[in-house]
């Protein structure tokens, strides 16, 4: 029987990336479904971020497809920025432009790509402040907030371009501890509110409360995959063992 393509969000299929001579992604194949949380956990140096950012074609792949929402953004025909539409990434370094307030972070893509009036743009900034627990601080400049903050705001602006899919790429590994726990009950609520998301992150504890599905990557492979309790309870691959074993 035909597996059912319908509520998949992300079909890639044998991506390859090279860098030069260097191939970091060496044959992914993964589908990720409507409302799914995918968390990717493994080694630094394993893949895990190329792979994030060949989903929104911030790198060209070398092999291979990557669908979207039925979009094959590694053809040329496809209008990339179309399909980033739908796609929120939230980075490490958070990526603010630190000459604007936070509201003008956050109306800024709206209205320049989504063409939203400047007013439906602000309400639509304020709900998505006040959804990350930040709306006193709209009128603040980004080195007025502490990295926490900086982060909630982050996610917010990309929660303003009304998203299908959020990408997370080690979102919480510049912060301070205490700061941690603020914005992973952001993205928490956000896969309560049945948020399609592909999360890189170190955070073994997160990854086994939200993920639906975790993906082990080593050396450019998916070497294990698995519900939660299947991949940290009773790995099957030694090289995840190994890795488990370091650190949980």
């Amino acid at each position: 029987m035909a597996e059912d393509m319908s509520n998949v969000k992300i079909h890639v299929s044998h991506l390859r990336k090279c860098f030069g001579k260097h191939e970091v992604l060496k044959d992914i194949s993964v589908d990720i479904r409507q409302g799914e949380v995918v968390v990717i956990i493994g080694p630094s140096g394993s893949g895990k971020s190329t792979f994030l950012r060949c989903l929104n074609k911030l790198e060209e792949t070398t092999d291979g497809t990557v669908v979207i929402d039925g979009f094959d953004i590694t053809d040329k025909a496809t209008d990339i920025n179309k399909v980033r539409e739908n796609i929120g990434m939230v980075f490490q370094h958070f990526n603010l432009f630190s000459n604007m307030n936070v509201m003008r972070n956050l109306i800024l893509a709206p209205v320049d790509l989504k063409k939203a009036s400047p007013d439906e743009a602000a309400e639509r900034a304020l709900h998505m402040l006040k959804r990350v627990g930040l709306e006193e601080k709209k009128d603040d400049y980004p080195d007025q907030l502490s990295g926490g903050q900086k982060q909630r705001v982050a996610i917010a602006r990309a929660l303003c371009m009304n998203p299908d899919i959020m990408l997370f790429d080690e979102p919480t590994s510049t912060l301070d501890p205490e700061m941690v726990g603020e914005v992973l009950a952001v993205m928490k609520q956000l896969a309560l509110d049945g948020m399609t998301m592909v999360i890189v992150t170190h955070e073994m504890g997160f990854a086994r409360e939200v993920a639906d599905r975790v993906l082990f990557m080593d050396s450019g492979y998916i070497v294990e995959e698995g519900t939660p309790e299947e991949v940290f309870d009773h790995p099957r691959q030694p090289r995840t063992i190994d890795f488990l074993s370091k650190v949980l």
